[in-house]
């Protein structure tokens, strides 16, 4: 038994189809609490592109952490929570996790134990960050931000990334996903606007909480854009 994650995103067309899926983001957490397996989860509102503090109403995500792979799949073939948010979405995408590294907090407390299962074969690589910003820094901290994200989007070792959040503008989290650690690193520790949030980061201390965790994705279910953005991990 290992404890994994994931992460589904979800897209939705049509006005009501996104009331709905506002709603969800205090409905959902009444048919979430009873999970079976479950350890953990947040439901996520999204940012406009490039990473832009204004929402997104078209994409939500729900991340979960479960005892065993088994909890998950279970949940996914049979939850009826599930099966309302596929009939909302246009299309849906769902990465199972290994978690390689996580250090920080999350609620008060570190949610991730690193696996013990991880695959030498398998290059690929997700980054999710989350922080609760101070709220006396939270004008100085989104202007840095688009700064800070400079050369991500024309990364070529990039497959995908947004900018999420649990309350809007105070709470914000990063995810996404790479072709390598090679690209990661680069981009994490060589790109100077990043480095400079690093240490901005570190300077005026913007954050009353911050986590930073690295997965190895294992399993690529659904559609983004149209297609699955990692079909060599496609098992269905």
């Amino acid at each position: 038994m290992s404890q994994i994650t994931t992460i589904t995103l979800f897209r939705y067309k049509g006005f009501w189809n996104k009331v709905w899926a506002f709603g969800m983001m205090q409905f959902a957490h009444r048919r979430l609490g009873d999970v079976k397996g479950l350890q953990f989860y947040k439901l996520w509102g999204s940012g406009k592109e490039n990473f832009d503090p204004r929402p997104d109403w078209s994409v939500y995500a729900l991340l979960q952490i479960w005892n065993t792979e088994q909890d998950a799949e279970l949940f996914f073939q049979t939850s009826n929570l599930i099966s309302s948010y596929q009939k909302c979405t246009t299309e849906n995408w769902t990465l199972y996790l290994k978690n390689i590294i996580s250090r920080g907090e999350w609620s008060g407390s570190n949610p991730f134990q690193k696996s013990g299962t991880l695959d030498a074969s398998n290059p690929r690589i997700v980054a999710i960050t989350r922080a609760t910003i101070k709220t006396r820094l939270l004008l100085t901290f989104w202007r840095y931000v688009p700064k800070s994200q400079g050369y991500l989007n024309n990364n070529p070792g990039l497959i995908y990334t947004k900018g999420f959040g649990e309350v809007p503008i105070k709470q914000m989290a990063t995810f996404s996903v790479w072709k390598d650690k090679k690209y990661l690193d680069k981009f994490a520790y060589q790109n100077k606007p990043h480095v400079g949030a690093i240490q901005n980061t570190r300077s005026l201390k913007w954050y009353k909480e911050e986590l930073f965790s690295r997965f190895q994705p294992y399993r690529s279910i659904g559609t983004w854009g149209g297609d699955n953005p990692l079909p060599q991990l496609n098992r269905d």
